[in-house]
């Protein structure tokens, strides 16, 4: 192979060719599993955008135009999931949002999707949720487990308030931190039994391993 599978994708992307990376994504589909299209053809895809509009080789339109292709992509491979999943209110509840002021969403989309394909209850809340709103939804609904993103180092702030808000919760729902800044910087202090910082899909299919049964230690 000449030429990396994610670069190819995020040309089309940056080009506006819907239809070209949705025939991409479907043909490796048929040779890899959906974790593998989400870890190495999307997520460094956008990262690899990223870095060009970080060195002025694209412009802020570039950068949206393939960042909505790439929730039009997410989106498809994830509405025959979406449909299939709800047959029974037994299954285990997720509750996926991104820090207040944060405004990606991509990795919560995966990772809602990932959820969904392995037959959780999914609520997508999207990103930029204050506290008291994600609050009120969380006790609402009672979710097994609630996934916090966030990619700026100055959200750190607000990702330890709202993980130690989610913390204290009656119920002790499990709690995963992930985006950006779960890889670019050590979360490590933030960890107990019950709260895991995630630094990619691979080690969240881990963690859903361990917390499939519904138990969180909480002593660990």
């Amino acid at each position: 192979m000449t030429r990396k599978h994610y670069e190819k994708f995020a040309e089309y992307l940056l080009q506006g060719k819907e239809g070209e990376a949705v025939k991409l994504v479907d043909k490796l589909l048929t040779e890899h599993p959906r974790l593998y299209l989400f870890e190495d053809i999307i997520t460094p895809a956008m990262y690899y955008i990223g870095v060009l509009w970080e060195k002025n080789e694209i412009s802020v339109a570039d950068e949206h135009l393939a960042t909505a292709g790439c929730d039009f992509v997410i989106s498809r491979l994830d509405a025959g999931v979406y449909e299939n999943n709800f047959k029974s209110e037994k299954r285990k509840k997720i509750i996926l949002l991104g820090a207040e002021e944060e405004q990606h969403y991509l990795g919560l989309k995966m990772v809602a999707g990932f959820y969904r394909e392995k037959g959780w209850r999914v609520r997508y809340l999207g990103p930029n949720l204050p506290l008291d709103h994600a609050l009120s939804q969380i006790k609402d609904w009672q979710p097994d487990v609630i996934g916090l993103s966030a990619a700026l180092s100055y959200r750190l702030p607000v990702v330890k308030q709202m993980t130690e808000a989610f913390s204290q919760l009656s119920w002790s729902p499990g709690i995963i931190i992930g985006g950006r800044i779960a890889k670019k910087y050590d979360l490590s202090n933030l960890e107990t039994g019950q709260v895991r910082v995630v630094k990619g899909l691979a080690e969240l299919e881990q963690v859903h391993n361990v917390w499939k049964a519904g138990v969180v230690d909480e002593t660990s």
